[in-house]
């Protein structure tokens, strides 16, 4: 049995203290937050836990085998050391440091001590990503063309990290896993209309060597929440829909062809092709459950996580760079190699 403690019980700690709890082979032994009330809460909910408000009371118990951070970023890389060095599994929220040289140093520690550290790139682990990454790698979408996402909603404002930070996390993290293809240079546009607050409102663009384009649109003041992915392929196209209680993932047989023939020099030159549309099943689970399985698989088995820290380290690059250019007007970034290593499989 895995014994695993959390800190911070704020607005995600409280999924992660439900699903482990769930999980077999894991066992929440303590919760840390600052906040006594919060500590009250896990009391109530679970009587078997133990709560304390120095998260040095966790990182020192010998019994714990694994920690989660579940606490501001700018929290993560000294937190995130400290269970590294008392050899503990790491799992760390995204984004997994302010920093690509801080996410080098817990990678690098984490390797040394042959310790887990999994970030929790939570939509990975969904079963409409997990399927968008099948229907691409068995070519039923022929080369991709494009990715162009619309993550948008009224608030919740962030006072440590920008929307791209926030919400454009997301989507750097299943470019990653889908396209196993690192972007070679970005371009990003954003406000802030608040004075003293991160920008609320960004526009980004990842260039591929490839030919992909992808276009992300992050904001934290539209009218409705809106979670949208649309991915061109030259044969097929992907729609998915995050709230679509049902059929979150739609795959259009549309597309065009192109021809150079001489002898249509004076027609039309492109043609459209429409066929059918069709809701692939899906897996329901939730993700955090799939994400906690895995993470006890990788301690247990020695396997390598699907979001291990290398994907984390290339997410925070794209934060930075993205942020860079942002703050010179959207002037393209280009982008240098990081290592990658491919995570074990979810089965």
């Amino acid at each position: 049995m895995i014994k695993i403690g959390v800190i911070g019980y704020g607005y995600w700690g409280p999924n992660l203290v439900r699903n482990f709890a769930e999980i077999p082979g894991l066992m929440v032994a303590c919760v840390a937050d600052l906040d006594t009330k919060k500590l009250e809460i896990v009391q109530k909910r679970y009587p078997g836990v133990k709560t304390t408000t120095r998260f040095e009371d966790m990182i020192n118990d010998p019994t714990i085998d694994a920690i989660a951070i579940a606490t501001p970023v700018s929290t993560h890389f000294d937190l995130g050391m400290a269970a590294l060095k008392a050899d503990k599994h790491l799992w760390l929220e995204k984004p997994i440091t302010q920093t690509v040289a801080q996410a080098r140093q817990l990678v690098d520690e984490a390797e040394k001590r042959k310790r887990v550290l999994l970030v929790d790139h939570t939509f990975i682990y969904t079963g409409a990503v997990r399927k968008m990454r099948e229907l691409i790698k068995s070519e039923d979408l022929g080369s991709i063309y494009y990715y162009d996402s619309i993550r948008v909603n009224l608030g919740l404002f962030q006072h440590d990290v920008s929307v791209i930070s926030d919400l454009a996390v997301h989507d750097f993290s299943i470019l990653d896993y889908l396209l196993e293809e690192q972007p070679i240079a970005v371009s990003a546009v954003g406000i802030n209309h608040f004075p003293g607050t991160p920008e609320n409102l960004a526009f980004i663009t990842l260039f591929y060597d490839s030919g992909i384009i992808a276009h992300v649109n992050v904001n934290w003041l539209a009218p409705v929440k809106v979670r949208q992915i649309l991915i061109g392929g030259s044969k097929k196209m992907i729609t998915y829909n995050d709230l679509e209680p049902s059929e979150k993932i739609k795959v259009y047989d549309k597309g065009i062809s192109f021809t150079d023939d001489p002898r249509k020099i004076y027609e039309m030159r492109v043609g459209y092709r429409t066929g059918d549309m069709w809701a692939p099943q899906i897996d329901g689970s939730e993700a955090l459950k799939i994400e906690g399985g895995h993470f006890v698989d990788c301690i247990v088995n020695g396997k390598v996580p699907i979001t291990d820290g290398l994907l984390g380290m290339r997410v925070v690059q794209l934060i930075e760079a993205a942020t860079r250019s942002m703050n010179e007007h959207g002037r393209s970034v280009k982008l240098k190699g990081m290592p990658m290593r491919h995570g074990s499989v979810i089965e």
